[in-house]
């Protein structure tokens, strides 16, 4: 279950968009795709919030497929809120609340703006800038459309996936698919995103009233 939600946490905000620079100077990247991501990164920078539904689908390295979970995220500024059935990531910007249902327990943890980790703050700054090539693959059929695909590969050969896929129409992230060197596939696909919609701060704090007798553990 926490490899099955760090993986959302993680990669989840790809599906919505690319706000982040993508390199000056690519090293063996796609200008062609520059171009469509730097559309994606100027068009989610226009937003004041984000409300999505999303379908995350899991396969083995077959294709077989292991399950299919819906959810809903929410984004203000740094703030993101991401639910799915019995699991909750929240963040105010400055911590991040990690809920699991069936244990009835909360994680919280400090955001570390110099960490290394992957985060929605650096995704929507200057993530690709150093961690990625990309290369435009043309346009392909995904989801009953004609959408763009792009191709995303890890500089860093250490990371547990090989291979990011995008589908953009119209300077949007419709499908993110995921592979994994153990051979795991995230695909998530959006089924209706909603911009400039009002959000209350509200929304982007763990409030443990509305849990009775949950269990905090402050890791901060």
């Amino acid at each position: 279950m926490r490899k099955l939600l760090t993986t959302i946490s993680a990669f989840f905000i790809l599906t919505v968009v690319i706000s982040a620079q993508v390199p000056k100077t690519p090293l063996k990247s796609d200008l062609e795709a520059k171009k469509i991501l730097d559309g994606v990164s100027a068009k989610f920078k226009s937003y004041k919030s984000v409300q999505a539904n999303f379908l995350l689908k899991i396969e083995n390295a077959a294709g077989k497929n292991l399950g299919i979970k819906k959810g809903i995220v929410s984004m203000k500024g740094t703030k993101y809120a991401i639910a799915i059935p019995g699991q909750e990531i929240i963040s105010d910007g400055s911590n991040i609340w990690t809920y699991e249902k069936s244990s009835n327990e909360v994680s919280i943890n400090k955001i570390d703006p110099s960490a290394n980790s992957i985060t929605p703050q650096k995704l929507f700054t200057n993530f690709y800038e150093k961690d990625f090539l990309y290369k435009l693959n043309g346009v392909v059929k995904e989801g009953g459309k004609n959408m763009q695909e792009i191709e995303l590969t890890p500089i860093d050969k250490s990371k547990p996936f090989f291979k990011v896929l995008l589908y953009i129409d119209k300077s949007t992230i419709y499908t993110t698919k995921i592979f994994e060197k153990a051979g795991g596939r995230y695909t998530y696909s959006i089924n209706n995103m909603k911009t400039g919609v009002i959000i209350a701060d509200k929304v982007f704090v763990f409030d443990a009233k509305k849990y009775p007798g949950v269990e905090v553990v402050d890791l901060r």
